[in-house]
């Protein structure tokens, strides 16, 4: 192909006519596969590690490092002073990462190994999606330096179609859980993806005949504009400094919600979804928030975030989701909004990219890989939390407005002071800041933001009383008693033994999970076989359907117990039966059973058999029609993990009951309605459920409310439940799509749960 003439002398290059909006449309769809791609293959994968949010964290460290690389394949390639090598380079590239299509998990990776989950992980990725994933994300910086190249007058700033990409991100991850996920299949989404990216193909081919049909003139040009000053290697590091902090927050932020409600596409995607709307909205040529009033709001977000991790037992589910991603959002602008004021000129637009993905990354594998790690705990969001007050820019200050910065430090502790004093002198004072803590620390860490605003504190001022704070709230004595942390792949788990040392109670997030009864009423140690308490008790649903089931056999029972949490269903065993216990983590089966924590094993069940890795792998193992119960009491966080409330999932569960056996799914859950889910899959499966929910109004002695569904071929399986008043007969809600390994809507599970309340 012939380049067009060079314009007569005196008239400007001529630039093809399409070549803004053809490069925005291709811009905008390859973000929008780039970030759809994200939540659809991680919910594939899912199932494979017992539906652990720190899949998600992996995942986004994948990510973040294969656009690192592809942005340092795009700022190479485009060192390269033709025109058409690059073209050709990069459209071979899609072509050949095509093979790859539709999505799936690569054939022969075998089952998760016993530890290294996150290398595995990062090996299954890559081996399934790493080149598509690598040939779009190069995707942007290669299309802006081609329009660069293609002499159109918006050239020379072309940060705009960065915005373009970001909304077609922010589009992808909004659509996919409210309009993708409840409407699709996962084989209908992937296959429209593949159709999505066989469009993009031939987008990117138009782009490349475009910039081969824009005038030599305009690569001319580009060479004999002025030379622009080159980024110092210190701003290049604030830079990656700049990504990193909010990169390594998204990670912190969706794990802390993710683990009070569900590992689901819906949680991941709601603050990444923020995330990019941050880079939408800086770099803007007007940006619609100015970022010194972003910069006012930033203190103010960061006493958000302060607060809310001090008051997290007392949240509810709004104010979890809304507060922390809200925080979350002020605090990214203010450091986007600082990326985009230093931004270099076009001509070192590809290699302020690699440093933004390399920031990026290096965030990204601090909160997903490192401090999982390195912190029983989660350390790495109040470090993070810091270390955005250091985002902030070097003011330049006058002496007097530097002589009032100074007395930040004293006014904030005259605040401190006064708020403790009250509550350490004793007396009335005491008791109503005892009753009042939540309001006037909400008070109080606001009004130390503002005074922090207004007297103009500096950076690291800021910092170090943040610093401050967040040491206080983690090792200022809890009211709750003394806490200890066990953290693994699979979360982070909070021993707590209650100020009175009558409970040892076992959570995940802000839920409960177990506990065990210390102390009698009296005061004295409890001696002998504990009793099973919390959503275990004789009483309880649980426990009725475990007696219910006995008395139908009238002979020892072989059942089946997937999730084994401190071990109180142990408790429930009779000598004479056999109970396996099938848990995902190691970490788990080591609490419970160590003796300074928990008894339940110990005094129960010695010789518990337990079989560790994912129940929908391992238990698929066990042989059909041999346990007269099989009872689903694994719980991620707040919610069973997807793939084990699955059509397919109790299609396993049936066919490993003996004739006349049951299913028994505790599906107690603050935020989510699963009970209709349960009775869902048992009708896909020709099975009939009974559901019983009921609050023992007994919170203070940890007996808790229990919503239990037992499902089984036919009535009289069941025994005494069928006819018991407490247990309800439920047929399916035919409305209702069943979930499948192909299909689930967390979304609606949540809308119903709203809708119909506790």
């Amino acid at each position: 192909m012939n380049p067009p003439p060079p314009p007569a002398a005196g008239q400007p290059p001529a630039t093809p006519p399409l070549v803004l909006p053809v490069y925005t449309a291709a811009i905008f769809t390859s973000a929008l596969l780039l970030f759809s791609v994200q939540p659809l293959f991680t919910k594939m994968v899912l199932p494979r590690l017992g539906g652990s949010p720190a899949v998600w964290s992996v995942a986004m460290v994948f990510f973040q490092t294969l656009l690192l690389a592809g942005y340092a394949y795009a700022h190479y390639l485009m060192t390269i002073k033709s025109r058409t090598v690059p073209v050709v380079v990069h459209l071979g590239l899609l072509i050949a990462a095509a093979a790859a299509l539709p999505l799936s998990i690569a054939s022969g990776w075998g089952e998760p190994p016993s530890s290294g989950y996150a290398v595995w992980l990062l090996g299954l990725f890559t081996v399934s999606i790493g080149l598509p994933f690598f040939a779009l994300a190069a995707n942007n910086p290669m299309l802006q330096a081609w329009f660069v190249r293609t002499g159109h007058p918006q050239g020379p700033d072309p940060y705009f179609l960065y915005a373009s990409s970001n909304i077609g991100s922010f589009l992808a991850l909004l659509s996919y859980p409210l309009l993708f996920e409840p409407a699709f299949t996962l084989r209908t989404q992937n296959l429209i993806w593949t159709g999505g990216y066989a469009a993009l193909i031939l987008l990117i081919g138009a782009c490349g005949w475009l910039l081969l049909r824009s005038p030599p003139v305009a690569v001319a040009s580009e060479s004999d504009a002025p030379p622009a000053p080159a980024p110092t290697w210190l701003l290049r590091l604030r830079w990656i400094f700049l990504a990193a902090v909010p990169s390594g927050l998204l990670i912190a932020v969706t794990a802390h919600i993710s683990t009070d409600v569900a590992a689901a596409p819906l949680l991941w995607v709601l603050p990444l979804s923020l995330y990019l709307l941050t880079w939408v909205l800086v770099f803007q040529s007007r940006p619609l928030i100015p970022h010194r009033f972003v910069l006012l709001l930033q203190p103010l977000a960061i006493a958000g975030v302060i607060y809310l991790l001090a008051v997290g037992n007392e949240q509810n589910l709004l104010l979890t989701l809304g507060g922390h991603q809200l925080c979350f959002f002020i605090i990214a602008m203010a450091c986007h909004g600082e990326l985009a004021r230093t931004r270099p000129a076009a001509r070192y637009l590809t290699g302020f990219y690699v440093a933004l993905s390399f920031g990026g990354m290096v965030g990204g594998l601090f909160a997903g890989l490192i401090a999982p790690f390195v912190f029983s705990w989660i350390a790495e969001y109040p470090i993070l939390i810091v270390l955005a007050a250091l985002c902030r820019p070097a003011e330049t200050l006058s002496p007097r407005a530097a002589a009032f910065a100074k007395w930040s430090w004293a006014v904030v502790a005259a605040i401190a002071i006064a708020c403790a004093v009250p509550y350490v002198s004793g007396g009335a004072a005491a008791e109503w800041m005892h009753a009042n803590m939540v309001a006037v620390a909400a008070v109080a860490g606001i009004v130390a933001a503002l005074l922090v605003i207004v007297l103009r504190a500096d950076r690291w001022s800021i910092a170090a009383l943040v610093a401050v704070a967040l040491a206080l709230i983690r090792f200022y004595p809890s009211e709750d008693g003394r806490v200890e942390t066990v953290r693994s792949f699979f979360g982070v788990h909070k021993i707590v033994t209650t100020s009175d040392g009558a409970y040892r109670v076992l959570m995940h997030g802000t839920t409960i999970h177990g506990a065990e009864r210390l102390k009698n009423a009296d005061g004295t140690p409890v001696t002998g076989r504990p009793e099973p308490i919390t959503y275990y008790n004789d009483i309880g649903g649980i426990g009725q359907a475990i007696s219910a089931v006995r008395a139908r056999k009238g002979a020892p029972l072989r059942v089946v117990v997937i999730g084994l949490g401190s071990g109180p269903l142990t408790c429930q065993r009779r000598d004479d039966e056999t109970w396996t216990f099938f848990e995902i983590d190691q970490s788990m089966v080591d609490t419970a059973k160590d003796p300074k924590y928990f008894t339940y094993i110990q005094k129960c069940e010695p010789d518990i058999k337990v079989v560790i890795g994912d129940a929908r792998l391992t238990f698929a193992k066990e042989p059909d029609g041999l346990y007269d119960l099989v009872i689903v009491d694994a719980y991620s966080s707040d919610a069973i993990p997807i793939h084990l409330a699955t059509e397919e999932a109790m299609e396993i569960y049936k066919a490993k009951l003996a004739p006349q056996g049951a299913v028994v799914m505790h599906v107690s859950n603050r935020h989510l309605d699963l009970a209709s889910v349960a009775v869902g899959i048992a009708d896909a499966n020709d099975m009939k459920s009974w559901t019983f929910n009921e609050d023992s109004g007994r919170d203070a002695d940890y007996i808790f409310a229990t919503a239990v569904v037992v499902s089984a071929r036919d009535a009289a399986d069941v025994g005494s439940i069928n006819t018991d008043e407490k247990w309800v007969y439920t047929e399916a809600d035919d409305s209702q799509r069943v979930w499948t390994d192909d299909y689930s809507n967390i979304l609606g599970a949540l809308w119903r749960r709203l809708r119909d309340g506790e």
